[in-house]
Order: structure tokens, then C-alpha cells, then sequence
């Protein structure tokens, strides 16, 4: 029995030693793919530029946008990480002045969601206009992804306004290639059980809808991006 134990030795060191080679090949092979693709190993970034609908005015961190835009990827085995970009009452001249500052973090995919203030203030429409194109081309120069989120004006701003201000959006997309939707608010706007008391700041349950439009957006512009980096 000794003799047998014996025997068996060097076929269980080789069969031990060709598992370690073969663990250490494997290894050695993901390391190699990581190194040759490092996007890969990180979570894609993604910015959420916008106001107070960004920035989760009157909500708790959980029920923010980003939040649960996070939480969703989530869901879907995406990895990434959202950041928030959102400065409560902030219009479009805003997002001018500090969108270096925003694409210093270095993001792959930006939500553009500004543009309700300008309309809330009566601002001029070509001014939004010139301004949500600066921050198009300085973010799509810096080879960021962009999913333009559009707002529409009230009637009560005259006709006028109103159509200066509705179709600057959907321009802007067309003429930057940008992911679109054409309204924020889209099943949100005017429904009180999905706002706050204030009627214009969406509750958890309305952010949850937001979301819910905005994801398939976002997860394409993911696409577009791990696409990039492949190419």
C-alpha cells in the first residue's frame, strides 16, 4: 500500500503542476486583454448636465435621477459610473461657463438637459440656441457621447416663443448627430402624482419614468462608445 501511495506521487505533482500552468495562462491572458484594452476594466462615465431636474432638487440622494439611472445600468450589467452634473436653477449661459470644468472629469456619454430655466425666464431662444451649441461642440471635440434632452415651452408664452423655443432641440440633434429626446418631462409634466408640491420638480415615482425614457438612449450612446474603443 505504501509502494502504491508511492507511485502515485509524481502523477499527482504533474497533474497538480499542469492545472497551476494552465491557471497562470489564464491569468496571464486577461491581464493581457485589460492591458491592451483599459476601458474595458473601468465603469464608462457618464454626466448629467443639466439644472434641477439633474441635480434632484426636493429629493432624497436615492430618488435622484443619476441615482437611479445608476441603479438601473445596474440592473442591466452595465458598468458605469454616473456623475452629477446638475446645478439646481442653472440655465443654458451656466452650462457654458463651467462645461471645461464638467469634461474635466473626463466623461464617455453626456446628458445634455438644460434649457428649462432659459424658457421659465422668457430668455430669447436663439441665445439657448447658441449656447446649448457651444457646449455640443466642446463636449463632442472632447469625443464625449451626447444624449440631448429636450424641454418644451408652455402655450402661455405666445406662439411665437413657444415655436422658437420647441424646435431648437430637435435642430440641434439633427444637425449633431446627438441621441435625442425630445422631452425631458415626456409622462411626467402636469401629472400630481408624479410631481412635487410645486408642480414643476418630479417626485421618486417621476424620476423613475425619466429614467425609464432615458435609458434606452443612454445605453446606445454606452454602445457607441465601447465601439470607439474597439475600433
Amino acid at each position: 500500500m505504501l509502494l502504491s501511495f508511492k507511485l502515485n506521487v509524481p502523477s499527482t505533482c504533474a497533474a497538480l503542476y499542469r492545472v497551476s500552468i494552465a491557471r497562470l495562462l489564464g491569468l496571464a491572458l486577461l491581464l493581457a486583454a485589460l492591458s491592451h484594452n483599459p476601458a474595458a476594466a473601468e465603469p464608462v462615465k457618464i454626466l448629467a448636465f443639466g439644472d434641477s431636474l439633474t441635480a434632484g432638487y426636493g429629493l432624497p440622494e436615492a430618488e435622484t435621477l443619476t441615482a437611479q439611472l445608476s441603479q438601473a445600468l445596474a440592473k442591466m450589467g452595465r458598468e458605469a459610473a454616473v456623475i452629477n452634473g446638475g446645478v439646481s436653477g442653472d440655465t443654458t449661459a451656466g452650462g457654458v461657463s463651467r462645461i471645461d470644468w464638467a469634461l474635466a472629469d473626463q466623461p464617455k456619454v453626456m446628458i445634455l438637459a438644460l434649457g428649462g430655466n432659459d424658457m421659465l425666464r422668457g430668455i430669447d431662444p436663439a441665445s439657448t440656441r447658441s449656447n446649448l451649441e457651444a457646449v455640443i461642440t466642446k463636449a463632442q471635440a472632447a469625443g464625449v457621447e451626447i444624449v440631448l434632452a429636450g424641454m418644451l415651452a408652455p402655450p402661455n408664452l405666445g406662439t411665437e416663443y413657444k415655436r422658437a423655443f420647441d424646435t431648437l432641440y430637435p435642430e440641434l440633434a439633427q444637425a449633431h448627430d446627438l441621441l435625442f429626446l425630445p422631452f425631458l418631462l415626456q409622462d411626467v409634466a402636469q401629472d400630481p402624482a408624479l410631481n412635487q408640491a410645486d408642480g414643476l420638480h418630479p417626485n421618486g415615482e417621476g424620476v423613475a419614468i425619466m429614467v425609464r425614457n432615458l435609458l434606452p438612449l443612454v445605453t446606445e450612446a454606452m454602445d457607441r462608445v465601447q465601439a470607439k474603443s474597439a475600433s
